[in-house]
């Protein structure tokens, strides 16, 4: 990062081997040390402060040599004045002082923009954009470019997504580029090979990522459309350093990086094994397609000769996609789901998103009293039944435009409704499957999520997605373009999940339909202003962390990075199971036992949270979450 870049800005350094070392535990020494290193920085004895302070439990704070004064003048002290910073140890409920939590999120701090993403290079870009002038909506753009090349095994411009924007002045929108069914697709079309669903041409909706873009930027665009893509092209073409997350899932699929034309190309080392973390690579055949699209629009995508190159490609592997379905396509504007909570405001995507889930979870739990610390098992078990309801209406949205859904969208709205719910939930034990009423519905896959807020108060909660790991396995050799295989996300009329449920119509493929997606990306609205920007990537576990972070900052006291790393639980309803991540707190463990609860260990990094707070003090807080090696950036 340029020193330019680093002006106004606090950061985490990472030396995560160190870190490990050096824990200490929560309790009243933190505020002790906390004082002791605020006096020692103002007295110039220091450009350090030391771990465990003021939320930030491993690691130190490098104070920049040339900004002392602008961060000790400006960030620090307002830190120490900040109630949503969770100072105060008497609410900060969800820290249990005997857990050594494996995780350890990297954070930032600015008084005007910050950009939060799973990859610390495309935070940066993200950041840039804002210092030059540019949009919320320009830094979303220009980060996920870079995303989607750098992480290219869970998002890209072979994919596509959802963009919650709510602007300067309060209105809300979304914008759906979600993949959607080529015209020659049918209910039918996987019952003889369900393969076919997740590999190869045929498992392609087609892409919307790049139409989505256009959209956000002509309605809330700054910068050039061009400016936004040159970072990512020059990376493409000139080289940069494999990371860590794309070598650990290039290493999981040597097989593909071997024996497949277009990853061999790009991802497979001189030594004949798949490029390993630090390595300098290029992928010129994609930045050519970058350059075409940044000089000529998004028409040069969707129509003419790359289009026709990347149908002839899908044709060749199976795929349906004509270049009349590609040309047909455009990414759709739709209104948001808004849910009062306690004073605020959650703002998030409509179907085919599942940010109402979300919303309907917190319906039903606002019924209920969270600050009483010595009830907390038991409220952790209600949010869970709460959980497991909102899963069950999952089972009943789609696509709008295809299915009807209204009766279902009023429900998740209505606060009577919730409070009907509300009352089946029993305090002293969970219950089977059934009891819940659900429809079966399909899981789906990886994400990638990012956060950005702007200066003027803009916010954007972005995800995007190729489905599973390198989506279709199915790479362009001549445009670069990794394909998702989003047609796996429907169901198939007579083929039962794993569980023996038969699938839900509501989620069968139609020409042009898109399916339902886990995607639940929010913005909480505060006294007019936006305090929250949230999102998640992680398949079907995209619902239940985006909305376990939330209740760690709303209701328990946590400031933003203790809400990311506390550890996760997971309740999709189907299997009935609880899943939590290692350190997650005995005793709440065994409560839930006691009442029935099915309880699994799962292993970290099944979620990843991307996470903004404008804090009370004038603050900006950036979370990246650490189960992803990612980290945001602020100024």
């Amino acid at each position: 990062m340029s020193k330019d870049s680093l002006s106004n800005t606090l950061e985490v350094t990472s030396d995560r081997q160190n870190r490990k070392s050096s824990r200490l535990s929560y309790g009243l020494a933190l505020v002790s040390v906390g004082i002791f290193a605020f006096t020692m920085i103002r007295m110039g004895h220091s450009t350090y402060i030391s771990n465990n302070i003021y939320g930030f439990d491993s690691g130190s704070v490098e104070v920049k040599d040339r900004y002392n004064s602008n961060i000790i003048n400006n960030i620090l002290p307002k830190l120490e004045s900040s109630k949503d910073f969770g100072l105060n140890l008497k609410v900060r409920q969800s820290l249990f002082p005997n857990t050594t939590n494996p995780v350890d999120s990297e954070q930032a701090f600015g008084t005007r923009g910050a950009v939060a993403t799973d990859e610390r290079r495309c935070s940066n870009i993200g950041l840039e954009v804002l210092k030059e002038g540019g949009s919320a909506v320009d830094a979303a753009i220009s980060s996920g470019i870079c995303v989607g090349f750098l992480n290219s095994f869970a998002s890209g411009i072979g994919g596509g997504g959802f963009m919650v924007i709510r602007t300067p002045e309060g209105k809300s929108e979304l914008i759906d580029f979600r993949e959607e069914a080529p015209a020659a697709a049918s209910e039918l079309m996987f019952k003889e090979n369900a393969t076919f669903a997740t590999v190869g041409g045929l498992s392609s909706g087609i892409p919307g990522e790049i139409r989505g873009y256009e959209l956000a930027h002509k309605r809330y665009g700054r910068l050039s459309w061009k400016r936004l893509l040159e970072p990512t092209i020059k990376l493409a073409r000139d080289g940069y350093a494999v990371g860590k997350m794309l070598a650990y899932n290039l290493n999981r699929n040597e097989k593909l990086v071997n024996s497949t034309e277009g990853f061999k190309q790009v991802y497979l080392g001189e030594d004949g094994k798949p490029l390993k973390e630090g390595v300098i690579a290029k992928r010129v055949n994609l930045a050519n397609t970058l350059q075409k699209i940044a000089d000529e629009g998004a028409d040069a995508f969707y129509k003419g000769d790359l289009a026709k190159k990347m149908v002839s490609w899908l044709k060749k592997t199976g795929g349906v996609i004509t270049e009349k379905d590609f040309a047909d396509y455009s990414a759709k504007i739709r209104k948001t789901s808004v849910f009062e909570y306690r004073g605020r405001k959650i703002i998030t995507g409509t179907p085919p998103t599942s940010g109402s889930i979300v919303g309907f979870t917190y319906n039903i739990i606002e019924g209920y009293d969270f600050k009483d610390e010595s009830n907390k098992p038991t409220n952790v078990h209600r949010y869970i039944e709460a959980l497991k309801f909102a899963y069950s209406q999952r089972t009943r949205i789609a696509d709008p435009d295809y299915e009807n859904i209204t009766e279902t969208l009023s429900n998740q709205q209505n606060k009577e409704f919730a409070a009907a719910t509300r009352k089946n939930i029993t305090d002293d034990k969970t219950h089977p499957y059934e009891y819940y009423n659900p429809e079966y519905s399909v899981e789906d896959g990886g994400t990638t999520h990012l956060s950005v807020l702007d200066k003027d108060g803009m916010a954007v909660s972005m995800t995007s997605t190729i489905n599973l790991t390198f989506g279709s396995k199915n790479m362009d050799p001549v445009t670069g373009v990794i394909f998702n295989n989003e047609m796996d996300d429907f169901s198939t009329p007579g083929l039962k999940n794993a569980f023996g449920y038969s699938p839900s119509p509501k989620g069968y493929i139609k020409p042009g339909k898109r399916p339902l997606s886990s995607t639940s990306a929010l913005i909480v609205e505060n006294n007019g202003k936006p305090e929250i920007v949230l999102g998640a990537s992680g398949g079907s576990r995209i619902i239940t962390s985006t909305a376990q972070v939330l209740l760690n900052l709303l209701e328990f006291g946590n400031n933003l990075k203790e809400a990311v790393d506390y550890p996760r639980m997971h309740h999709q309803l189907l299997p009935n199971t609880l899943e939590v991540e290692p350190n997650f707190p005995n005793d709440i463990r065994s409560v839930l036992v006691s009442k029935g609860h099915d309880v699994k260990e799962v292993s970290v990094g099944q979620s990843v949270v991307q996470g903004i707070r404008a804090l009370d003090c004038g603050v900006i807080h950036a979370v990246s979450d650490g189960r992803k090696f990612g980290a945001p950036a602020a100024y």
